[in-house]
């Protein structure tokens, strides 16, 4: 190659990026709170979600995204690192990542983006999570002039600056308890419930106070994407808009079942991502922060599991990956078993769901008396201690696993029907399994052994625990 020939190469690679920050999209992720996506409008579901299908025509809707673990703190952990749980150390809940993780927020500052997080949080050690904090998409109230104060002044600050930014707006909705929005316009009477959910009064009435909180969180997105076109800023921001892992009510959060792991996304990208458009393509929720990187110019650190997603939203791919994977661990939950481990391997068709444990009794919060502040279980209980045989089967299937599950999650999403002794998937079991095997080697993860250590991880481990400052000494009244 001539001296003359490599100069224009080079050239020609410094103009493809970009000149300075300013030239680089602002970038927004908003996310719900323990939300199952086929129970919102826009893919079907009955909790009417306005601004969501909005966005959806505006950008494109993903139907195969899914996170690796179904519990709050893990997931938000692997969204912001682009590692998966048990690399991070976050595999557990209410966990941390090991010491000097880095995540999305050092990238990108050092990019010279502001980068915010505002609402729920979840996430530990702050040293690896240097946002800058607040509260407002959590606690304010969408339907009020400006509930944004502090992320519309971190806009006006980015734009005087010429700097971009990056928000992530963590709601705490529809995470129990059920008490924002409004329940009466979802009449109990008139709702249809999911196949695998035992129907009892209880169930319908929290049921539609789960509603009306989907519908809430509609309303926190459609405040913020008012923010951008306050600003005149909806053109040059990346939106992504998801609704975390599955509900609360059995058989989504808490398990590695389809409905535990699926997550509806909505990507909007004015000029770059076709409007109206829709993928099948499979993408995880470490890929997130590989795609905002991306977008940004930057590349993908080595120590991240995730990849840009940012040629299937540019049209240039149909395809992303080929596998996702999940994990959940219920030890140190709220009533959580001691040690049920739950590992899974999907495609877009099929899933496949290992129990470390299987001859223990799967628990969690659901299942504890009182519930998860949304106490429905019991009347699922009565309901199957009466001989409903539907009951029976549900609370059973929920609670007591065999040692391996193999379901056809498109013909069957809510995992009624377990193919693992079917003769037909033989060799989809093997793959899925053998694809399990070198994932988990991949991560160190030694499934029993693995469980076993995850309280561990806990955020405050190890750490003295406060003194009760109600105590006093032995001569106090």
């Amino acid at each position: 190659m001539s001296k003359n020939c490599l100069c224009a190469i080079l050239t020609m690679a410094a103009c493809a990026t970009p000149v300075n920050a300013a030239d680089r999209p602002n970038l927004v992720f908003m996310i719900a709170d323990d939300c199952t996506y086929l129970d919102m409008e826009l893919y079907g579901g009955q909790a009417k979600t306005p601004h969501l299908n909005n966005l959806a025509t505006e950008g494109m809707k993903f139907s195969r995204c899914f996170q690796t673990a179904p519990m709050c703190s893990p997931t938000r952990h692997n969204i912001y690192t682009g590692i998966y749980p048990v690399k991070s150390g976050a595999w557990p809940n209410h966990t941390c990542v090991y010491p000097g993780t880095k995540s999305i927020v050092h990238y990108l500052k050092d990019a010279d983006y502001r980068v915010a997080l505002s609402g729920k949080t979840h996430i530990s050690p702050k040293e690896s999570f240097p946002f800058e904090y607040d509260g407002e998409f959590k606690t304010a109230d969408p339907f009020k002039a400006n509930p944004y104060p502090t992320i519309d002044k971190l806009i006006t600050e980015s734009k005087s600056a010429d700097t971009p930014f990056c928000v992530f707006a963590c709601s705490n909705e529809p995470h129990s308890p059920y008490d924002k929005g409004n329940a009466a316009a979802y009449p109990p009477a008139s709702l249809t419930l999911p196949p695998s959910w035992v129907d009892t009064s209880e169930t319908r009435t929290q049921y539609s106070k789960y509603l009306a909180e989907i519908t809430y969180f509609d309303a926190q997105c459609g405040a913020l994407l008012k923010l951008l076109d306050k600003h005149d800023v909806a053109d040059n921001t990346l939106v992504i808009a998801v609704s975390e892992q599955g509900s609360a009510f059995p058989f989504a959060k808490w398990t590695c079942f389809e409905l535990g792991l699926t997550s509806g996304m909505i990507v909007r990208w004015p000029g770059r991502v076709e409007p109206a458009s829709a993928t099948n393509a499979l993408v995880e929720y470490c890929d997130v922060t590989p795609t905002f990187l991306d977008a940004a110019g930057l590349p993908t650190p080595e120590t991240m599991d995730g990849k840009s997603f940012l040629p299937v939203l540019l049209g240039q791919q149909t395809e992303h990956k080929t596998y996702t994977y999940g994990l959940h661990t219920t030890r140190g939950i709220i009533n959580g078993s001691e040690n049920f481990g739950i590992r899974s391997c999907g495609t877009k068709t099929h899933r496949y769901i290992r129990n470390l444990n299987p001859d223990i009794k799967f628990t969690n919060a659901v299942t504890r008396k009182g519930g998860d502040r949304a106490d429905y279980w019991t009347s699922w209980q009565t309901k199957a201690d009466a001989g409903d045989q539907h009951a029976r089967a549900m609370t059973n299937k929920y609670q007591h696993r065999a040692a391996e599950e193999l379901y056809d999650v498109v013909n069957d999403p809510h995992c009624l029907h377990d193919l693992i002794d079917d003769p037909e998937y033989s060799e989809l079991h093997e793959e899925l399994s053998s694809r399990l095997d070198a994932w988990m080697t991949s991560q160190g993860d030694q499934g029993r052994e693995t469980e076993a250590i995850a309280h561990t991880r806990k955020s405050g481990y190890g750490k003295p625990k406060r003194k009760n400052r109600k105590k006093t000494n032995s001569n106090a009244r």
